[in-house]
């Protein structure tokens, strides 16, 4: 299993991570129109196998399935990117690899105009969730009781 040091692209990693957990219609409204591409891989639907580790660091294990879109588009330029998503939404994969291609061709425009945005709103969702799980946080003391001396 690879390190996220030996990542010969972490720009990229991080681009399609945000790109698969953005809202699909939110991914529309930043990105409404599809550039001029050959789709290589039309979307298409499956699932794969979810791993999981006991308290982060214990041996992995096969927790289940989820359903995944994947899709694959070659632009114009020649740059050919890829999109995978949870669930079915077919359009969200193909705007997702779109998006992920002409970052490889323009990345400080897909920076700005689309990444930044999705970036900073999922930290305040995340910022927000960990408020509300916050709110619900339980204090638990013990009272010593003067035998201990």
């Amino acid at each position: 299993m690879s390190s996220p040091e030996d990542d010969p692209d972490p720009f990229r990693r991080e681009a399609l991570g945000l790109l698969a957990r953005a809202p699909s219609a939110r991914l529309g409204e930043l990105f409404p129109d599809l550039p001029e591409q050959e789709i290589l891989r039309r979307p298409e639907t499956g699932s794969v196998m979810v791993r999981g580790r006991a308290g982060g660091t214990g041996s992995s294990f096969n927790l289940g399935e989820i359903t995944v879109t994947r899709a694959s588009v070659r632009l114009p330029s020649g740059h050919v990117g890829h999109g995978y998503v949870q669930g079915r939404d077919k359009a969200h994969a193909l705007r997702a690899a779109a998006i992920d291609a002409l970052a490889q061709h323009d990345p400080k425009r897909i920076e700005v105009e689309i990444l930044a945005p999705l970036r900073r709103e999922e930290h305040l969702r995340r910022a927000a969730r960990a408020a509300e799980a916050a709110a619900t946080k339980v204090e638990f003391f013990t009272l010593a009781r003067g035998e201990d001396e």
